[in-house]
């Protein structure tokens, strides 16, 4: 059986400071030698980094706590103490970081994002010999290092893609998937074979159009129905939306007013997005004519008719997909003319 991790709850630590130490130099020939204890070294700090090798967050449920290392103790002749070593926690593109029992947000790693400090490390504590002065010659003082800090995290993954493939299950997401692209996702005749988010890379020239497969929908998808809205958050990541409509099955007519009401209720933002309406399956009898239909049915909506069995409109497809993400860049790179310091990946809720 598949699994998807796409969230975890983990415990981090940094790590404590060394003690400062407590000495006096004691040579021959040197009966009165002053303090010469040495610092404490610095705790470990907890660092996130993104890998783009990496999934989903399988890693962090095998793993659930995370400890950067103490620093080590101050010693005599002015030796400070080891820093710890930090503990670098790798996520995948996409991944949000939020407080476990607020649920405060903490941070969203997007596609360039690469390591993020999160908890410093406690300072190591300072060792007799700082505290020499004229009236005190021989202290006998040393601080203790400071102690790490511990945070309890909820860590969620939301794929990060240029277009998202939706549609009811069984309606051909995953061969068309299959068929852009080298993702190679489980394929057969009956609904929810996808139980996980697939992603392949569609070439078009010199560039790279990220697509993403998301399981099945059904009606009440958006109150927990079937796969339920475990998936419907990766959508809202998506720049783009291709609504998969199966011209073979009889309810084709009310599907993609279906999906919409689904999206719409989880989060009204994912209506706003791009879209192209593709009806699937035209190498089946009949499928022409309920093609026409949906275009008449919706005559503002781009609707294509596609087959991946025989090819049929794949190109065409591929080329809207194409035209539409180049769009969207287009439209992104002038707003951050106009607003200056806008994040690069603000495509979320452009209007058609």
């Amino acid at each position: 059986m598949e699994k998807f991790a796409d969230e975890a709850l983990i415990e981090v630590s940094s790590g404590k400071g060394g003690n400062g130490c407590v000495s006096f130099r004691r040579e021959k020939y040197v009966p009165r030698g002053g303090p010469d204890g040495g610092d404490g070294g610095r705790g470990g700090d907890v660092i996130f980094e993104v890998r783009r090798n990496l999934r989903t967050l399988a890693h962090l449920r095998h793993k659930r706590a995370f400890r950067a290392e103490n620093g080590r103790d101050g010693e005599g002749a002015q030796r400070h103490g080891r820093s710890g070593s930090d503990v670098v926690i790798p996520v995948p593109p996409g991944t949000v970081l939020k407080d476990e029992e607020t649920g405060e947000f903490i941070r969203d790693f997007g596609k360039d994002e690469g390591r993020f400090s999160f908890l410093a490390g406690g300072n190591g504590g300072w060792g007799n010999v700082r505290f020499k002065s004229a009236v005190n010659q021989a202290p006998r003082k040393a601080l203790p290092g400071q102690p790490g800090l511990t945070r309890h995290l909820k860590v969620e993954l939301r794929i990060l893609a240029d277009i998202g493939f939706v549609g009811f299950p069984n309606a051909g997401k995953s061969s068309l998937l299959d068929r852009f692209t080298n993702a190679r996702p489980r394929i057969a005749p009956y609904p929810f074979t996808t139980k996980i988010p697939n992603l392949g890379v569609l070439t078009l020239g010199d560039r790279d159009i990220v697509l993403a497969d998301i399981p099945g929908l059904i009606d009440g998808a958006s109150q927990g129905a079937g796969l339920g809205v475990r998936f419907l958050k990766h959508i809202s990541r998506t720049s783009a939306l291709v609504f998969l409509i199966d011209l073979g099955e009889d309810s084709y007519a009310a599907a993609f007013d279906t999906l919409y009401r689904e999206l719409n209720a989880f989060s009204p933002k994912l209506t706003r997005k791009p879209r192209i309406i593709a009806g699937s399956k035209t190498d089946l009898e009949g499928t022409s004519e309920r093609l026409e239909a949906l275009r008449k049915k919706y005559p503002n909506e781009s609707v294509l008719g596609i087959s991946v069995f025989s090819g049929e409109g794949l190109s065409e497809l591929a080329a809207a997909i194409g035209a539409l993400v180049d769009r969207l860049d287009r439209e992104t790179a002038d707003d951050e003319t106009e607003t200056p310091g806008l994040s690069a990946s603000s495509r979320e809720g452009a209007a058609r």
